[in-house]
């Protein structure tokens, strides 16, 4: 289990080793102090309770530079246990900040806990989200941007402004409600509606733009179930960074962005002026959700009225052809920069020699008359210690080294367990995933550095 008490030696004994290395590297320290609360929200004209950071719905957007060491000290004033995890940052040797089950002990009810974090060679556009009971689909979730050294060159000028857009379907329920119907064994009902930047009513939002300039928009899908499709009206897409890697520059008239995905784009303003939708609605699912921000050129003399309504901006075909072939267009860019100033194709990724195939494929079914999923026949059963500290105090009886095979073994049925698959230091591992499911599955891997292949 989780012992606040004890825990809170550990954390010191955790910062305490965290700050020495920071101290060591002699890199830029950046503070943050964060209330959580929760606060009355109507992102779909409706209110309900939402969750705030520093009373910001959605919370506060992090700004750092490689290297940059960001203390972040989170107070739960919740009446729930609470924990923020940062979706694509790398944690290296320091997994322990990470923040979602599996790592670090939830942080109680009027406590705190403080994130010691160094954005280490990372550059590029990601979020934060909370990670226990279903806490996403009520706010508590914010973007974070990690900047390139003053002397690193980026391959494209330096945009006249930079926009951060948090995308993501949304229910009207509380998120208890939502977290007491998958507790009870149900599926989650569909959501009710989609956001941009915590607004579900359309045109609610705006940006002012300069006709002739280039802004970058950073866009993540921080919702829980729909991908969804971002496009502007009139105006294509030039797709610089997907998640910390320059990409080769392609042009897009729109992009499907799934779960948990963080793309940024630069767009020129080269329209008339007038104002402009900036349109976001589902894929993958017979009823169609869509909502609608502006982009405002400010010499324009019409109000959005006379622009043209966000549901005649055209959608791309919703077929999943046509997303996955544009999935395979995003490549690497092999001679730009990353985070050092050597090109990102320096490591030639194609020579690996691989040490273990895993092939994980999805299911779902029914356990004791309660909806379970599971992943190559084993469905997840959390222990009462974070496993990270299981395994680091060699707590017996927590988990099972090797519980969960490399390859599914159909016709055996699913079994509940603390499932932990083992891996050995430096190994390279190809990971094949498999979907026989009807819906469009989305997957958090966290930690590591990934490569798309195929």
């Amino acid at each position: 289990m989780c012992w606040w008490l004890n825990g809170a030696v550990w954390t010191m004994m955790m910062m305490t080793i965290s700050i020495i290395s920071f101290v060591q590297a002699d890199d830029p320290y950046r503070f943050f102090d964060w209330r959580v609360t929760y606060g009355n929200i109507s992102p779909l004209g409706i209110p309900q309770r939402g969750i705030l950071i520093n009373g910001q719905y959605p919370g506060p957007d992090i700004y750092s530079v490689t290297n940059d060491n960001l203390i972040i000290n989170v107070h739960n004033d919740l009446d729930e246990p609470f924990l923020l995890s940062w979706n694509g940052v790398q944690l290296r040797k320091n997994s322990y900040q990470d923040g979602v089950y599996g790592t670090t002990c939830p942080i109680p009810p009027g406590k705190n806990y403080t994130y010691a974090i160094q954005v280490k060679d990372q550059i590029g556009s990601f979020f934060y989200f909370p990670s226990l009971a279903v806490h996403k689909a009520a706010g508590g979730f914010g973007g974070f941007r990690i900047l390139s050294r003053p002397r690193i060159p980026v391959p494209f000028p330096e945009p006249a402004g930079d926009f951060t857009f948090l995308i993501g379907d949304w229910f009207k329920h509380d998120h208890k409600v939502l977290k007491a119907i998958l507790d009870r064994g149900h599926k989650l009902p569909l959501p009710q509606g989609v956001l941009i930047n915590g607004q579900g009513v359309s045109y609610m939002s705006s940006i002012t733009v300069h006709k002739g300039k280039t802004y970058r928009f950073r866009i993540s899908n921080v919702g829980l179930q729909h991908t969804l499709n971002f496009r502007i009206q009139g105006h294509q897409m030039k797709l610089v960074e997907v998640e910390g890697t320059h990409t080769v520059q392609s042009m897009y008239t729109s992009l499907d962005i799934h779960v948990g995905q963080s793309y940024s784009v630069l767009v020129t303003m080269d329209q008339p002026d007038q104002d402009y939708d900036i349109v976001v609605s589902t894929k993958f699912v017979a009823k169609k959700l869509l909502v609608s921000s502006t982009i405002h050129y400010s010499n324009s003399r019409h109000s959005h009225s006379s622009s043209a309504n966000s549901v005649h901006v055209q959608q791309p075909a919703d077929e999943l052809d046509w997303s996955i072939k544009q999935a395979r267009s995003i490549r690497t860019n092999l001679t730009a920069s990353g985070p050092r100033p050597n090109p990102q194709g320096s490591y030639h990724y194609g020579r690996i020699k691989i040490s273990r195939t895993l092939i994980l494929e999805s299911s779902a079914a029914l356990v004791k008359r309660k909806q379970r999923y599971a992943i190559n026949g084993v469905s997840f059963v959390p222990g009462d210690t974070p496993l990270k500290l299981a395994d680091y105090f060699k707590i017996k009886g927590v988990f099972k080294m090797g519980s969960i095979p490399d390859k599914p073994r159909r016709g055996r049925g699913m079994r509940m367990e603390t499932s932990v698959m083992g891996a050995h230091h430096r190994d390279f591992l190809e990971i094949i995933f498999q979907n026989r499911e009807k819906i469009v599955q989305s997957y958090h891997l966290d930690g590591y550095s990934f490569w798309v292949v195929g």
